[in-house]
């Protein structure tokens, strides 16, 4: 497994993995383009042909905050440590970048991913009600600090 650059080229490969785990909810290629044309940090996660496991992104609002865009793992990947590596990229940028406040959304629902942001010391903020479309889903919004 390797960790590198979100490219264009990703766009397609990441589709299919965003419609498995993420139906009606999933986003869109315009989206994906909108994220890579702002220069947001964006890392994928491939095998050793090149077949993308998973990605991540980090949009930074200098200079003391910083948003997780989305983690997502390929189902059949899962649970092999590539969303814990994927988000220790987001982190390790964040400090690299001296953000002090590093914050995400993540549904309500979703108990292992709420885990894995604890274990990184993610906290629960508040709550966005029917944030996620159209499942009227709410978001559990979660903060880290850092020195």
């Amino acid at each position: 497994m390797r960790l590198g650059r979100f490219r264009w080229w990703h766009i397609d490969e990441v589709l299919s993995i965003e419609a498995d785990l993420f139906g009606a909810e999933q986003w869109s290629a315009p989206m994906f383009w909108n994220e890579l044309a702002h220069g947001h940090f964006y890392r994928v996660a491939t095998d050793g042909e090149g077949a993308v496991l998973g990605y991540a992104g980090l949009a930074v609002a200098p200079p003391d905050e910083a948003w997780v865009q989305n983690i997502a793992v390929r189902r059949d990947a899962q649970r092999r440590g590539i969303g814990r590596l994927l988000l220790e990229a987001l982190l390790a940028e964040t400090t690299r970048l001296g953000v002090r406040a590093v914050l995400l959304e993540v549904a309500a629902d979703n108990g292992p991913a709420q885990r894995l942001y604890a274990t990184y010391g993610f906290e629960p903020i508040g709550v966005r009600r029917g944030y996620y479309q159209p499942s009227n889903t709410d978001a559990l919004v979660m903060q880290r600090t850092q020195d």
